[in-house]
């Protein structure tokens, strides 16, 4: 699985929130006036061609369907974040946003709230 650029995975967003859809309804998902229909067109069949996509024609509409499940985009390219920035230890992620403020303690007893929670299944 490649990575995607910042602008494909914006694309990738709308398109996992819509499900499946044409350019024009992704477009209505991402929040940039600045975004070009053309553009998004581009990138999305750039996104067919990774193998992220499939895409059918329904009359003169090509609509598109992930391949690529988000959970496993986010799995695959965080482990990578994780490994590479942090040492492969999720400890050290955590830490680093509690040190840049990022992570309340309220939030993080929310955190421990939930791995013992999926440790009692």
């Amino acid at each position: 699985m490649e990575k995607l650029t910042i602008q494909e995975e914006q694309a990738m967003q709308a398109i996992w929130r819509v499900g499946e859809g044409h350019v024009k309804l992704f477009l209505e998902q991402i929040n940039d006036e600045k975004l070009r229909y053309t553009t998004l067109a581009s990138t999305v069949k750039n996104l067919e061609k990774k193998g992220y996509l499939t895409s059918r024609l329904v009359g003169n509409v090509y609509v598109y369907k992930p391949v690529i499940p988000e959970n496993e985009y986010k799995k695959k390219f965080l482990n990578g974040v994780v490994q590479n920035y942090f040492a492969n230890s999720y400890k050290e992620l955590v830490n680093f946003f509690v040190e840049q403020k990022k992570l309340s303690t309220h939030e993080l007893k929310e955190i421990i709230d939930l791995i013992e929670e999926k440790n009692k299944k």
